[in-house]
């Protein structure tokens, strides 16, 4: 570890512990005892979850992280998961959307970019598509698919598709002329040159849409799972909202802003690989 990632580290320390602070000065209570009512509704609603009139201090989140994830896994019953199988329910949506967008987004990326033909008439249709909000195909989803599960995986294909078509389809136009005229010459045939060269010389642009996909994806299925409810993070999140269990929903928001880190970081180290071998 160098010296510049060091120094990042203790700054980030301590811009952390300046938040804290300030987050527990700001919030620290103004007098009053609590209530007979509210520790009792504090008592029902488990760790973290204590009713106040205002923003909840740090040290109840700390309980609700401390509650969540000592027992990850514990499952009574359908509004009652925890974080762990919540976060598979809502992984498990975005890796099949995710992975049905590869399999259209990239063969149509391919065509779209080594022919200017298929570029020029399928292009009307994307840009009237590609501006459309993911969500707002949620109600023809469920109308048609009669299935909340699916109609998920459905908006996350939807959003993962553009990004990653686009990224395809100009990382494959971008390939060098030469390298193409040199397999031409040599007379490979268009599947071998698709995968020899063509794919290896677009790699680094192909991930990059990818990667900007997968931050989509995540952003959309949490929104996606406050309107269908059952399972996943974004359900956890409004049904703990709607439980007025503050802490709980800051607890969740936090582990959806590390989870999407995670995968942002698995996306950069794929594209510094490619690029490294490149």
């Amino acid at each position: 570890m160098n010296r510049l990632t060091l120094k990042a580290a203790f700054l980030s320390a301590i811009l952390f512990a300046v938040f804290i602070g300030a987050w527990h000065l700001a919030t620290l209570p103004t007098g009053g005892a609590v209530s007979a009512a509210d520790a009792e509704y504090a008592k029902l609603m488990g760790a973290g979850a204590q009713k106040s009139d205002g923003f909840p201090p740090p040290a109840e989140i700390g309980k609700a992280f401390v509650h969540y994830l000592s027992d990850p896994m514990y499952d009574k019953g359908p509004n009652d998961k925890g974080i762990a199988i919540q976060l598979g329910y809502s992984l498990l949506r975005v890796a099949i959307g995710f992975a049905i967008a590869i399999v259209i987004a990239v063969p149509v990326g391919f065509l779209i970019g080594m022919s200017p033909l298929a570029m020029k008439a399928l292009d009307p249709f994307i840009q009237v598509l590609k501006p459309i909000s993911p969500l707002a195909w949620m109600p023809l989803a469920l109308y048609t698919l009669k299935d909340s599960n699916v109609s998920g995986i459905f908006v996350i294909f939807i959003c993962s598709i553009w990004p990653m078509l686009i990224n395809t389809a100009f990382g494959v136009a971008s390939v060098r002329r030469d390298w193409i005229n040199v397999a031409r010459t040599l007379e490979v045939n268009p599947l071998r040159k698709a995968f020899l060269v063509i794919l290896p010389a677009a790699a680094p642009t192909i991930l990059t849409g990818m990667r900007i996909s997968m931050g989509i994806a995540w952003l959309v299925i949490v929104a996606a799972e406050m309107l269908v409810g059952g399972t996943g993070i974004g359900y956890f999140v409004w049904n703990e909202w709607n439980n007025l269990a503050l802490p709980n929903v800051i607890f969740a928001i936090t582990m959806i802003g590390l989870v999407g880190m995670v995968l942002d970081l698995l996306f950069g180290w794929l594209q510094k690989l490619v690029t490294y071998r490149e």
